[in-house]
């Protein structure tokens, strides 16, 4: 394996979240719950108690327990609110976490000498873990005039005869930016038309910002398209704000696929906890998935209302593509159209009100790319982002007169 480059991201908040009296608006996850906030969100529809305290600790169910696996299968069909049966359990592999699921799947799919295309930005895991592989990436760059959206000429000119894998992250981080459902079909097109493995990160789904609108045109799962090499994974931890549990999947309609996913775990981490399966499979049942979803989706609106507000009262410095999904924005700041070092700034800015961002170029970025763009987690608590904002205009206005 080629040595792996440090994730930059990862380096970057385990460095400056935990800053004494930080006002972390660099989180990614939805304002996390806790066991009692799920219980209240059922009401009287469903059992207090999430875990079975009576079980034995043992390794559990290997591919995660048959009940959360049908759970999630009915998340990724046509409809973003599930209730579908295009797949089943044995189409799912559970995992700790969406990280983990990446990892998997590009570890057991990926080899030497393999051809990737990645979209870009995206986490650093995703083109990073294949070169280390050993395998040749080619960055399929999202356009800020394009509204971060993929440019499916420009994937056509990136196809070599030697191309395994087309990578996208959908939700989009860092941009908050959805891909449409006319692109996924697009993509699927070209990805079926040179058999092409098409692995589709989704952890920040279903967390579209219109979800419970009745016109909304949300895209579908990837595994929903019509193309049977498709691999997907998501987590508890962005739109169903449950990080601590560590629970993700990857899901795929090609058994082979799937049954090759299941024979390299066996070499990592064999199985999930079976206290976090059970978890997961309490906040997903119908009592409560959906009154957890309308929460986080009411609060990623909310904050991205006041959020959008700021960015206009300091439109001579800050501009965006407003996000549509997820839970981060990316936001470059300029003064007088020269683009800031947005590193310095971002040091600067914690020191000095700890108001705690993430900086484009360094955890996104080449060196070049993104120069003065930050990423902002604002679907954390509404009070944290307001606090926040009223630190970081007096900020701003000193900074840049």
């Amino acid at each position: 394996m080629v040595p792996i480059p440090t994730f930059e991201v990862e380096r970057w908040m385990d460095e400056y979240e935990m800053t004494p009296g930080v006002l972390n608006t660099a989180e990614t996850c939805a304002a996390s719950v806790s066991l009692d906030e799920l219980a209240a969100l059922a009401g009287n529809k469903s059992n207090s108690n999430p875990v079975d305290t009576s079980m034995s600790l043992v390794y559990g169910a290997i591919r995660g327990t048959a009940d959360l696996r049908a759970k999630v299968a009915s998340l990724l069909g046509q409809s973003s609110l599930g209730n579908n049966n295009l797949l089943g359990a044995d189409d799912v592999l559970i995992t700790q976490g969406a990280i983990a699921a990446n990892f998997q799947v590009l570890f057991t799919l990926l080899r030497p000498g393999d051809h990737v295309i990645s979209v870009y930005p995206t986490y650093q895991q995703l083109y990073c873990v294949p070169e280390s592989i050993g395998a040749e990436v080619s960055l399929w760059k999202l356009q800020e005039h394009n509204g971060f959206v993929p440019d499916i000429s420009e994937l056509e000119g990136l196809i070599k005869p030697n191309t395994k894998m087309i990578i996208i992250n959908n939700p989009n981080n860092p941009t908050g930016v959805t891909i449409p459902g006319k692109v996924l079909k697009k993509i699927a097109s070209i990805s079926r038309a040179r058999n092409l493995v098409l692995f589709a990160d989704e952890v920040y789904r279903p967390l579209y910002h219109d979800l419970f609108q009745e016109d909304a045109d949300l895209p579908p799962s990837a595994v929903a398209l019509d193309y049977d090499n498709v691999v997907v994974t998501g987590s508890m931890s962005k739109a169903y704000a449950m990080a601590g549990i560590r629970i993700g999947w990857v899901a795929s309609k090609n058994k082979e696929i799937i049954g090759a996913l299941a024979s390299s775990r066996d070499y990592t981490t064999i199985s999930v906890s079976r206290i976090d399966d059970q978890i997961a499979n309490y906040a997903l049942s119908d009592a409560i998935r959906l009154p957890l979803l309308k929460r986080n989706v009411e609060l990623a609106r909310k904050n991205l209302d006041l959020l959008g507000d700021f960015v206009d009262r300091y439109g001579h410095i800050l501009s965006w593509v407003k996000p549509n999904a997820g839970t981060t924005a990316f936001i470059k700041i300029a003064h007088n159209g020269v683009p800031v070092d947005e590193e310095t700034f971002c040091k600067d800015l914690i020191s000095k009100t700890k108001v705690f961002f993430v900086p484009g170029r360094r955890c996104f970025g080449d060196g070049q790319d993104f120069a003065g763009f930050i990423r902002v987690g604002y679907v954390c608590h509404t009070e944290v982002l307001e606090e926040a904002l009223a630190l970081l205009g007096p900020y701003l206005e000193k900074t840049f007169p």
